[in-house]
């Protein structure tokens, strides 16, 4: 395979600018790492490249979803598969660049296909957790998932609740399934970067972008949203912005309030995705300012 490129990071860190950088330099290929991105309805939104940032390098998985559609991580891998097998088939070499932690997870340590785990199950699941509180709930997985139980950080309800779900539904520990895994790139066959800018900085471009997306199309992109009354547990409705804008499109809150609602959201966004890395990926190379970083096939 042509050799390829991870560009990990937070929102508003430069990813996109510096992966465009990064192809036309090297005659890459962009594929897209971001969940949200994927939706053919938020460009603005999600700051997707524009059509003439596009147009600049052959891009992959850009507004390729409906709003209505959900992508799985495992949808999302076989697409990122087929792209990839694409630009090698091209001798090009190809750049991932997003924010989605576990796109990345799934491409280098692989993603178990675990079967649906059924309504019911989750749902009792959850009012387990719920029930018992954190602790027991940990202490019930970990004689089923004693490794999952170790490994899961205190506080991520979600991860502990999929675990038991798997544990459950499956007869089978999720760390079992995660262990059978086989990662589509090999230790040695990519070459990682994860953006990490000061804190204030990533913070203060935040806040700047929200505002200008709120100008340059970002309330009509909700407004449209809003009149297909799609289901507001669907993923492209949860993106950043689109709750705190529909609500002052309904008349609920007023412009000003609405972007202060969204940018506090996108920080702490921010500050997920900043923590996720740093837990997940430590080893790879990182770089405060993405303007400063040069490589080459």
């Amino acid at each position: 395979m042509a050799r390829v490129w991870l560009i990990a990071g937070p929102t508003a860190s430069g990813k996109s600018a510096l992966a465009l950088r990064f192809a036309e330099t090297t005659g890459a290929e962009i594929v897209n790492a971001d969940s949200m991105q994927l939706y053919a309805d938020l460009r603005v939104l999600t700051a997707r490249p524009s059509p003439e940032e596009e147009a600049r390098a052959h891009h992959h998985l850009y507004g390729v979803a409906d709003a209505a559609e959900t992508w799985s991580v495992g949808a999302w891998l076989r697409a990122a598969t087929k792209a990839l097998a694409e630009i090698a088939a091209r001798d090009r070499p190809a750049v991932v660049v997003g924010g989605t932690g576990l796109y990345f997870s799934a491409l280098t340590q692989g993603l178990a296909e675990i079967p649906a785990i059924p309504d019911d199950v989750r749902a009792e699941v959850r009012e387990r957790l719920d029930r018992v509180g954190e602790d027991a709930f940990r202490e019930a997985l970990a004689l089923t998932d004693p490794e999952a139980a170790a490994r899961i950080a205190r506080g991520d309800r979600q991860r502990l609740a999929r675990a038991m779900e798997v544990a459950t539904a499956t007869g089978r520990a999720l760390t079992d399934w995660q262990a059978s895994t086989t990662p589509l790139l090999a230790p040695g066959a990519y070459r990682p970067l994860v953006l990490d800018p000061p804190r204030d900085a990533l913070y203060a471009r935040c806040d700047a972008r929200l505002g200008a997306m709120a100008g340059s199309g970002g309330l009509e992109e909700v407004r449209t949203l809003m009149a297909r009354r799609l289901d507001p547990e669907l993923p492209a409705m949860k993106a950043l912005g689109v709750r705190e804008f529909g609500r002052h499109l309904r008349g609920e809150l007023t412009l000003d309030d609405a972007l202060g609602l969204a940018r506090q959201e996108t920080r702490r966004y921010a500050k997920r995705q900043v923590t996720w890395f740093r837990n997940q990926t430590p080893h790879w190379p990182r770089t405060i300012d993405p303007s400063t970083w040069a490589d080459a096939p």
